[in-house]
């Protein structure tokens, strides 16, 4: 029996019984899993029949199927987000304001009124549920498959993020027979706070990004382009409603309330918040507010709310919308977590990228569950648009539940107690409007700083940017991770081995505080590390070794000055050939480089005339012995492929994709990451994707990897 599958004609093939019997097998245990988290087997079962399947339909490619357990995670490079339109809206709701028990109250007063119910009437019954703080999304099944995914949009035009979605395992691909041909399921995206937790410390561990909420990690993974970048991160899905279905009279379901929907959408393999709840007139959704609002802490994801539904589906169609709000439903929010304290200074903080941040420093205040002394005001404009000064009455609140931000000042000239709701203080001040005085947008007690309070190197802020920056990149203690993690980069230095768990360990040891210090550890500064064996520590000191023979654009890569990229740092090296003939260049002469403009220009001469940062490339040229072939500028090669542009997408034979890009590149052509009418070439390897179909659809040349080459000899054999 086939759990959660559409009935199908029984396959002849044996290969095609097996597939089919081991794809049944693997839904019913994931549902277990990810779903009801209830499994039945060890994982080691699981993997056992998922590689087993995975064997299978590598020697069967023709009964390969989108719907298969093993085509989650299809690492498709989109082009492009493409628009859905919406058969019926999804439209937001209404919020209530009040965030007290009245609010709730005064929901149930309006329905009554629209209903026209009086004191002696029954009271109404709705559905209370969790507010999700993540990404509404619309599901489209037809005939039990999963055929497109969704985003709200503007709620006419989402984008289409099908591919994505396919990798979230909460959501089946295939549902049970007995499905409405036409369904359509809606509910909301998210991530929880334990699977955020582990997704930025795995960033951090690979010195990557990490994210400010679990909301917006969701919704950035949702919207990635690579179906494989969102696999890796830990999406979750909870369904609460319906868009387009197949009507009652062809077949369809006839739902009488909506708590009925949300029970047959759990029998049909949907997740259905647990929490979800019947609640009969005014008191019992007060109950639920204060219930959820107790437990808000505790819960796996975060909520902003509660959302309460007419239950009768009969009712909601009398109740009807305003505007674009159903007015059945209303969204009962919670108080923001802000308190009021006091400004006793501003002070600035350097960055692990260098940039200079005001930090207010805080009388203590007891803020979402913490004590905070200090708190971010982002950038110079921020603080003059928030016009915050020392000894002012601040609201602060802990932006994303991680970071405390000042919200903006108390508009009350008298000293108003630490620690008192915000909302209390605004009201005092609203009372008193003689007390309030105009703010000058300049803060007289505060200044940016134009030396780094770390290493002493110029501030600057670069020109149509708000943040300033301290220019010491290679010598500023606060920027040293960073530095050594770029160096580091395969694209760079490639000193493999050298990962963001231990630059923290060299750093916070002391035995690295600039590059050099990289290439004077010894085996036995290594050997005492955490977690750093002999064999690991000969290996590092191999790779270091190994990364002083190296190109000078990969040296220049690894310095990592700001606005020089992969592709500025070859274009540099090819038109000057020597770092002393770019040591010695005004901005001038720098604009000459192809693709470098004012700002990069101004850049590169920055970081050029620290004194301290030449003494970083002396010292890692003349003591640490790190060496380029170098000369005056080789006599430029003829660009065959100059003014074209060529896109790359699968994987070609023998080369890879780096590999590609370095030759094309060479011969003075654009490489870009889609097609489009202006693409002269793609060049396609196995699994091409979505970008070969562009090609064919706008007759673009194709060429695979001979091609390719062959257009890298000339003109005798590009076409």
């Amino acid at each position: 029996m086939e759990l959660f599958g559409q009935p199908q004609d029984e396959p002849s093939d044996a290969a095609a019984v097996e597939i089919k019997a081991l794809r049944a097998q693997l839904r019913v245990w994931a549902h277990q899993y990810y779903v009801q988290d209830a499994p039945t087997v060890p994982d080691a079962e699981y993997d056992k029949l998922y590689q087993k399947l995975q064997a299978l339909e590598a020697l069967h490619p023709e009964l390969v199927t989108p719907d298969s357990p093993t085509q989650r995670v299809i690492g498709t490079v989109m082009d492009g987000l493409a628009s859905v339109s919406h058969v019926v809206p999804m439209l937001s709701i209404r919020t209530e304001t009040d965030t007290e028990a009245s609010g709730a109250q005064a929901f149930d007063g309006r329905i009554r009124r629209e209903l026209g119910l009086d004191d002696s009437d029954p009271a109404v019954e709705y559905v209370a549920e969790p507010k999700f703080d993540g990404l509404a999304m619309s599901l489209r099944y037809e005939n039990g498959l999963l055929v497109q995914a969704a985003t709200r949009g503007d709620g006419s035009v989402g984008e289409d993020v099908t591919h994505n979605i396919r990798t979230i395992r909460q959501i089946p691909q295939v549902l049970p027979a007995g499905v409405p041909p036409v369904l359509e399921v809606r509910g909301e995206v998210y991530m929880g706070r334990a699977d955020f937790e582990a997704l930025n410390e795995r960033q951090r561990a690979e010195g990557g990004k990490t994210f400010v909420n679990p909301r917006n990690a969701a919704a950035g993974a949702v919207r990635q382009l690579d179906s494989s970048i969102t696999a890796q991160r830990p999406l979750s899905f909870f369904a609460y409603g319906l868009g387009d279905i197949t009507p009652a009279a062809q077949g369809g379901p006839a739902f009488a309330t909506h708590y009925g929907m949300l029970q047959q959408l759990k029998s049909w393999g949907f997740p259905v918040a647990e929490q979800v709840s019947l609640a009969r007139g005014a008191d019992e959704l007060v109950a639920f507010h204060e219930r959820i609002g107790a437990s808000r802490d505790s819960l796996p994801y975060d909520i902003d709310g509660v959302v309460y539904k007419v239950n009768s589906l009969a009712l909601q169609r009398e109740l009807g919308f305003v505007t674009r709000e159903p007015r059945w439903a209303v969204a009962h929010k919670y108080p923001a977590q802000e308190m009021i304290t006091r400004v006793e200074a501003i002070d600035v903080q350097v960055g692990r990228t260098g940039k200079i941040t005001p930090v207010a420093r805080l009388a203590p205040v007891f803020v979402g569950g913490v004590t905070v002394t200090n708190a971010t005001l982002h950038n110079l404009f921020e603080l003059r648009r928030k016009r915050v000064r020392v000894g002012d009455e601040v609201i602060v609140r802990r932006a994303g539940d991680v970071i405390p931000e000042v919200v903006g000042v108390v508009p009350h000239v008298a000293q108003l107690p630490v620690g008192i709701e915000a909302s209390d203080a605004l009201l005092d001040a609203a009372a008193q409007p003689a007390q309030v005085l105009p703010r000058s947008p300049y803060v007289p007690n505060f200044h940016m700083p134009r030396q780094c309070p770390v290493c002493g190197s110029d501030v600057q802020r670069e020109k149509g940017q708000v943040n300033h920056r301290c220019t010491g990149g290679l010598f500023c203690a606060a920027q040293r991770k960073e530095a050594l993690l770029h160096f580091a980069h395969r694209r760079a230095m490639d000193i493999e081995g050298l990962g963001d768990k231990l630059v923290d360990q060299l750093v916070e040891a002391q035995l690295v505080r600039t590059l050099p210090d990289l290439y004077r550890l010894t085996l036995e500064q290594l050997s005492g590390l955490d977690r750093m064996a002999e064999k690991s520590a000969l290996n590092l000191l191999a790779a270091l070794e190994k990364s002083k023979s190296t190109t000078l654009a990969r040296f220049l890569f690894g310095l990592g000055i700001r606005q020089i990229g992969e592709a500025t740092a070859k274009d540099l090296a090819k038109h000057f050939g020597t770092l002393d003939a770019i040591i010695a260049a005004s901005e001038e002469q720098l604009l000459e480089v192809n693709d470098v403009g004012p700002i990069v220009a101004h850049s590169i001469r920055t970081f050029l005339d620290q004194s301290h940062n030449l003494e970083v490339l002396r010292q890692l040229r003349v003591e640490c012995g790190i060496h380029w072939p170098e000369g005056p500028p080789a006599e430029k090669p003829p660009q065959l492929l100059a003014g074209k542009t060529v896109v790359l997408t699968g994987t070609l034979p023998t080369m890879g994709r780096d590999e590609a890009k370095d030759l094309l590149e060479a011969a003075g052509a654009k490489v870009a990451g889609s097609v489009s009418k202006k693409t002269s070439y793609v060049v396609a390897g196995a699994d091409a994707g979505s970008k070969l179909a562009k090609a064919e659809e706008l007759g673009v040349p194709v060429l695979d990897e001979a091609g390719l080459l062959a257009l890298l000899k000339g003109p005798a054999g590009a076409d």
